[in-house]
């Protein structure tokens, strides 16, 4: 049965339905008798119309008749008011013979009657709409036929309610929020019926057909919370966007969307300082070094909303530097943009690139990240992740840049791949030339992106897509994930707070075991893991960590910032003169191919580097 949602224009919706009763009862009896009641049948009357009063007021309630909206009554409408006069003729005449009135009573008003009071309650509603849209163009249009329940009575939740009262597609039946204070209140004539956890339950007693989650500001864990209770409810579900600045409207019924993996992590909503980038970037050449990958290219969408006086992408992949430059066209087509075609390995592109533009701040996100591949490919990662990083950061003192962020990642911290120890000699290099140059050189270092190219999640979908199985390399491997969006803001932000010598480690929040990542993305396509998808362990990959660490416990103490989501990592001083001779011998292997070298200059420059075997 419906709720009885009542406010102050339902209230009258409902006093007009029961004036309508009596009027018609009355009318009925009056019509049959030419008006001419003696005083026998005036006591009929009155015995009997509170009655029909209780009696269809009850029929009433059970067809939901007060869930209409006058504005939009149609056709369904006018069926759910013929049936309940229909019933309502038969559950008196019941009651008349019940109570021995029936004897009095004329049998044609009891057919008088649901004429009347179809008419009353028909028509009313329909020169209202008609009034409100001067049409009968609605009369063909469907009835609202998906019973919605909101979860979150915030103000995204307020704002879904009144789309939907506007609108013809959704019917709001309840919300539900954790916040003792809302429960029992209503939103809109919409009651808020309890907390989350109840959600299963309303979803049967109410006939729920759509959930709508209402919380783009919850935090990952709270969003996974919801979710599964969601799935345990099993009707479909959908979930508005995060929202973008603090003084952004909340998102709107036309932006309700399916629930993605990236919904349900990384959704802590970042407070950032947008005056202080603003006025480290813009006005000034900021220059993008793999411009065109995974970070850099958000990098790059980002800083072009901050009015820089130009920005400079160098990549050395010609597709990714074209798809980035149709991208900020479209996007921020006030922004200067000048292309650079090339490779940070190339000492002479990148002399050209600084002395033709001048940047004044470089953000270096250019580099080879793909742990197990780069294990075998040891000349090629140190000569781009290393040789490449001390190309960029010495053309930038040379030419005076002002800042340098390097962008580097959790596998530095007590690496067991090529690539985290690859990674951790570039910013040894990068803090060493702090203390030996005016160009401000900072690190951040964070875990993994959802939905950069070479994660997991774009395998998991070609996976599931195939039908599976899903294959995960250890039951018991986590990763930290924050979305694309969140690290790159995060980077300026870091990028706009150092003076110069600063590792930042963003906070990721708690890791997540790569199994629930799998069994969500399998959940959220539609089937079931271990029943639709199978999923397969397969091992650690060569350099594969279990988990990952964001600092080196004992080299580097952790310290707050300014900023809650950035920490400070306190780092050992390097040894200068040993590491460069050891990148001068880095230079001679690479040229000679000797990747033993490789290894061992690496292990030298990074003790704590161990490679273990996982055959």
């Amino acid at each position: 049965m419906p709720p009885l949602n009542i406010d102050p224009r339902r209230l009258a919706v409902i006093l007009h339905d029961l004036f309508m009763v009596v009027l018609a009862w009355s009318l009925a009896l009056n019509l049959r008798l030419f008006f001419h009641l003696s005083e026998t049948e005036w006591l009929l009357l009155r015995g009997t119309a509170p009655l029909a009063l209780l009696a269809q007021s009850m029929i009433f309630w059970h067809y939901g008749l007060y869930q209409g909206i006058w504005r939009f009554a149609s056709l369904p409408d006018l069926w759910n008011i013929t049936r309940s006069v229909f019933v309502g003729s038969l559950v008196m005449a019941l009651i008349l013979f019940l109570t021995g009135y029936l004897d009095e009573y004329p049998r044609s008003a009891l057919l008088i009657y649901p004429i009347l009071l179809g008419v009353f309650l028909g028509l009313p509603r329909l020169f209202y709409r008609l009034w409100r849209e001067r049409s009968f163009k609605f009369l063909l249009e469907p009835h609202p036929n998906q019973r919605v329940l909101i979860i979150g009575a915030g103000r995204a939740g307020e704002t879904l309610v009144r789309d939907m009262r506007r609108g013809r597609e959704y019917l709001p039946i309840a919300l539900l929020d954790d916040d003792s204070h809302l429960q029992g209140a209503r939103l809109h004539g919409v009651p808020i019926v309890g907390g989350i956890h109840r959600l299963q339950e309303f979803v049967h007693k109410l006939s729920i057909d759509l959930i709508i989650l209402a919380i783009p500001s919850a935090s990952d864990t709270q969003m996974q919370r919801a979710v599964e209770y969601c799935e345990q409810a099993q009707v479909p579900f959908r979930t508005l966007p995060k929202p973008g600045a603090d003084n952004s409207p909340p998102p709107t019924l036309a932006e309700v969307q399916d629930v993605s993996i990236y919904d349900l992590l990384g959704r802590e909503k970042i407070q950032l300082d947008w005056r202080i980038i603003e006025a480290g970037l813009g006005g000034k050449t900021v220059l993008v070094s793999g411009g065109g990958g995974s970070i850099g290219a958000e990098l790059c969408r980002q800083i072009a909303k901050l009015r820089p006086k130009s920005l400079v992408i160098l990549e050395n992949c010609e597709y990714n530097l074209y798809e980035i430059l149709l991208r900020l066209a479209k996007d921020s087509p006030e922004t200067r943009v000048l292309p650079c075609l090339g490779d940070v390995c190339d000492v002479r592109t990148v002399e050209h690139a600084l002395k033709t533009y001048q940047p004044q701040v470089i953000f270096h996100a250019a580099a080879y990240k793909h742990v197990p591949l780069l294990q075998s490919q040891v000349r090629e990662a140190v000569h781009n992740n290393v040789l490449g990083t001390k190309t960029l950061a010495e053309a930038a003192v040379k030419h005076k840049c002002h800042s340098f962020v390097l962008i580097s990642t959790d596998k530095a911290v007590n690496p067991t791949s090529v690539m985290g120890a690859t990674k951790r000699v570039g910013e040894l290099f990068c803090q060493a030339l702090n203390e030996r140059s005016a160009t401000r050189f900072i690190t951040v270092r964070f875990g993994n992106v959802l939905g950069s190219a070479g994660s997991v999640v774009p395998l998991f979908k070609r996976q599931i897509a195939q039908g599976g199985p899903v294959t995960v390399t250890h039951p018991d491997i986590s990763r930290y994930f924050m979305t694309i969006p969140e690290a790159c803001q995060l980077i300026l932000q870091a990028g706009a707070m150092g003076y110069g010598g600063e590792i930042f480690v963003l906070d990721m929040g708690t890791p997540i075991k790569i199994r629930y990542l799998a069994e969500q993305l399998i959940r959220l396509s539609g089937k079931e893991p271990g029943k639709d998808i199978q999923i397969i362990y397969t091992g650690l990959r060569p350099g594969e960590k279990l988990y990952e660490e964001l600092f080196h416990p004992a080299e580097e103490q952790m310290s707050k910032t300014r900023h809650s989501k950035i920490m400070l990592a306190s780092h050992r001083p390097t040894n200068w003169e040993k590491l460069e001779q050891v990148l001068s011998s880095f230079v001679q292997a690479c040229e000679l191919y000797d990747e033993a070298q490789l290894r061992s200059g690496l292990q030298m420059l990074v003790p704590e580097f161990h490679e273990p075997d996982h055959k």
